[in-house]
């Protein structure tokens, strides 16, 4: 990494040389797994990634802004741009489209000014005068001879700048500010001459909700200019529509100003309270020592080593950004703002927002009860407290900022949830669990009453499902990936719904409700009903039976499919692929569909932003193939699955900016990329089956916590691992020969190693045995 001393000696202007925080901090052994992961991954393109500072799972994300908007603005910072507008502290990771971006900091020099075009208050910079890691973000402004560091707590966000000397410094506070979304309200008061605070109520892909903050300087101020509406006021205090303040500190002799802002969803008091408990002073470094720390205690988690530093940083930054999300929601006393718009007291868990479930259930929830297992718990008693607070008797379908979106489509609370208990993670209700999966899949809302009478969702009959009412005065921008998201979808809505059937019956079998489980397991074949066997597809059908004519399997259309088309949910069975693999018409058939998906040409008829990162017709951009590379494990044939998913690894993902093939929707694009670079993969998540493919790593060992596993650490060791030795030559579990082509969650968690012999050909013997294929559990 370039030394940041070296940034602040350019230009004209000469700055007394500073040795940045990254750089007083050893990396050493022990936080060389900080050090590997790069935060500015998926900044450019379409990754939607961040570079700002925040710790595991923390409510506050404080980053760069220069992106408001678009779809290539939903993170607020896109790679491509030149300017910084400020410095907010609230990010969406990876999705797409944009929110948040609360309570703007903006440093400067001179007389502040409001920003009058799309760049905002015009800080310029390069790339090369940015550094971001784990915990820290640290970029030079040349033309001010401004610099600027952020860090994190979990509900605050803490900003360090050195002004140059003789200079007229100000820091502007701006709550008129956001990404994607529109101000409501705001408000500011002047505390003290080192304190102020307030509010910003706004509306948008989240709902609307307000945050409070309260901002504490380490030098006085020597007077504050409130602006509302585009006038000046005078008072101490002021409230309207559109609300910034400046921050004036007069000369400050090329010194530092250190500002601390606490955030709080339910009241100034909590910011205060928050801000008070974990960021008591003004040492910017202690608490950036911190964030790293708690960074490295959630990356060492998995110690591995690869052939190249470029696939060594790549996978740690892949890590880093499964956790950033889930994100806690409630104050450091468990007070939290509620999806019923109220405040509720302390519970006996910690509130999570931020659950992206059409996305997340595939693959990073399965990493995160590997890694993280006693946060799940408190996820899954969130999405209850959900179910229990809107009253509208289902569970959420996705969530931001403690709302409900209804922007994808299944109910996969469902599946999320019987995982975490399935594996073992049951520090919660079970039975009102279930009483709640089985009340959301009996409702009549968003089709599930068609769904349940013909056995599936028939093309054309529903246009707008029950369950979403755009809110009053919110610009079409806002909703327009929510109205489009609420179009029929009846072959996706169909095969998503049996999933979802599949787990309430799993979970039913589980607590010993017999009933239960055969009702749900009967209707979790329902993606047998859009089956056609003529074509080999999942197909849109009429209420009469009859498929949907004309029919192109390339083509996106909303009626039928969400972001995506025939051929990408071709293989959405996850419950039960080997009853798939029949439906197609056996192994050699089923070999042959998933060859042509990955070998036809990549066009499409109509262009669709979440269709990327295509190698064929196999769209690793988006979720819905995310398990289709293993699927020929499941035909006999696990070679072909290790040359696949060897080329998505090195062909899909890298280490730049650019780095991701597509959204990373809230970390499960890079779950994807952990497992697979492990060698494993979660087909069927809540079953417990882990999937074998071709491991990147060298050797990988899994650190468990011994208070939800039997063993201390679970290792994956690649012998002869090569770029060109991608097929696995032979296997074995704890020295044990093992010759079928996957392992179970509670192997991985007893601990071991699984070890595989890899070569530059493939062995079409190993895993080919139907006794030796990855088993289904359900119809």
């Amino acid at each position: 990494m370039q030394p940041f001393g070296k940034i602040l000696t350019s230009g004209k202007f000469a700055l007394v040389m500073v040795v940045s925080t990254l750089e007083r901090l050893d990396v050493t052994a022990e936080s060389a797994a900080v050090a590997a992961a790069r935060p500015i991954v998926g900044t450019a393109e379409g990754g939607h990634t961040f570079p700002g500072a925040c710790v595991p799972f923390g409510m506050v994300q404080v980053s760069p802004d220069n992106r408001p908007g678009g779809k290539d603005g939903s993170s607020g910072y896109h790679y491509s741009e030149n300017h910084i507008i400020g410095f907010s502290h609230t990010h969406l990771g990876g999705t797409g489209t944009a929110d948040l971006g609360d309570v703007l900091l903006v440093p400067g020099t001179g007389i502040a000014t409001a920003p009058i075009s799309k760049t905002g208050y015009g800080l310029r910079f390069a790339h090369d005068q940015e550094v971001a890691s784990p915990g820290y973000y640290c970029v030079f402004f040349p033309e001010q001879k401004i610099i600027a560091e952020l860090t994190a707590t979990e509900r605050c966000g803490m900003h360090r700048y050195t002004f140059p000397a003789a200079e007229q410094a100000h820091i502007v506070v701006d709550l008129r500010h956001g990404i994607g979304n529109w101000t409501d309200a705001g408000g500011i008061t002047v505390e003290s001459d080192h304190i102020v605070s307030g509010a910003r109520r706004s509306t948008g892909f989240g709902g609307t909700r307000t945050f409070y903050f309260v901002a504490e300087f380490s030098k006085p101020f020597r007077q504050v200019a409130i602006h509302v509406d585009g006038q000046p006021v005078s008072g101490p205090s002021a409230t309207g529509k559109l609300v910034w303040a400046s921050v004036d500190f007069g000369p400050t002799a090329g010194a530092a100003i250190v500002a601390k802002v606490g955030l709080s969803a339910v009241s100034l008091v909590g910011a205060r309270a928050n801000l008070a408990a974990e960021i008591p002073d003004y040492d910017f470094d202690v608490i950036a020592a911190a964030a790293r720390t708690a960074w490295q205690q959630q990356l060492s988690r998995i110690d591995a080593t690869f052939a190249s530093t470029a696939d060594r940083e790549t996978f740690y930054t892949a890590l880093y950004h499964t956790q950033i999300c889930p994100n806690l929601f409630c104050d450091r006393d468990g007070a939290f703002y509620g999806p019923d718009r109220k405040t509720h007291p302390r519970e006996d868990f910690t509130f999570y927002t931020t659950f992206s479930m059409w996305d997340t259930f595939r693959a990073e929830n399965a990493l995160l009860c590997v890694l993280c297992p006693q946060r799940m718990a408190d996820m899954a008693k969130s999405l209850l407290a959900h179910y229990r607070l809107v009253g509208q008797h289902h569970f959420p379908c996705e969530v931001f900022v403690g709302q409900e979106t209804r922007s994808m489509i299944g109910y996969h609370a469902i599946p999320i949830i019987t995982e975490i208990y399935a594996k073992g993670i049951r520090d919660f209700d079970a039975r009102a669990m279930l009483d709640a999966m089985i009340d959301t899949m009996n409702q009549n809302t968003d089709g599930l009453d068609q769904y349940r009478s013909l056995g599936y969702m028939a093309h054309g009959t529903y246009k707008k499902p029950l369950g979403w009412h755009k809110p009053k005065g919110v610009p079409d921008a806002v909703t327009a990936h929510i109205e489009r998201a609420k179009e029929i979808q009846c072959v996706s809505r169909t095969q998503e719904y049996a999933y979802d059937d599949a787990c309430v019956a799993r979970f039913a079998a589980l607590l010993g409700r017999a009933a239960d489980a055969t009702t749900n397991a009967i209707r979790a074949a329902n993606w047998k009903n859009v089956f056609d066997p003529a074509t080999g597809f999942m197909r849109g059908r009429a209420a009469d039976g009859k498929f949907v004519e004309p029919f192109d399997p390339r083509l996106i259309t909303f009626d039928d499919y969400a972001e995506g088309n025939a051929w990408q949910y071709a293989f959405l069975v996850p419950h039960n692929i080997p009853a798939l693999v029949t439906a197609m018409g056996g192994d050699q058939a089923m070999v042959r569909k998933l060859e042509t998906l990955f070998t036809m040409p990549s066009d499409l008829p109509v262009k669709e932003c979440d269709v990327v990162g295509l190698i064929g017709q196999y769209a690793q951009g988006n979720e819905p193939c995310h398990h289709v590379a293993y699927l020929f494990n499941y035909a006999g044939a696990p070679w072909r699955t290790q040359q696949w998913v060897r080329r998505i690894l090195a062909t899909l993902y890298n280490n730049t900016p650019a780095g991701l093939c597509g959204n990373d929707d809230c970390g499960q694009m890079s779950a994807w990329y952990v497992w697979s670079a492990l060698g494993l993969y979660p087909v069927d998540p809540s079953s417990g089956i882990y999937v074998i493919g071709s491991p990147l790593v060298n050797s990988a060992t899994i650190h468990l916590d011994p208070n939800y596993c039997q063993g201390k650490t679970f290792t994956v060791t690649a012998v002869n691992n090569a770029k060109e030795n991608v097929f696995v030559q032979s296997a074995k579990l704890n020295g044990q020969p093992l010759v079928r082509s996957w392992i179970s969650h509670a192997e991985l968690t007893a601990g071991g190693e699984l070890l595989l012999e890899m070569g530059p050909q493939p062995n079409k013997a190993w895993g080919a045995d139907l006794q030796d294929r990855p088993p289904a559990a359900l119809p």
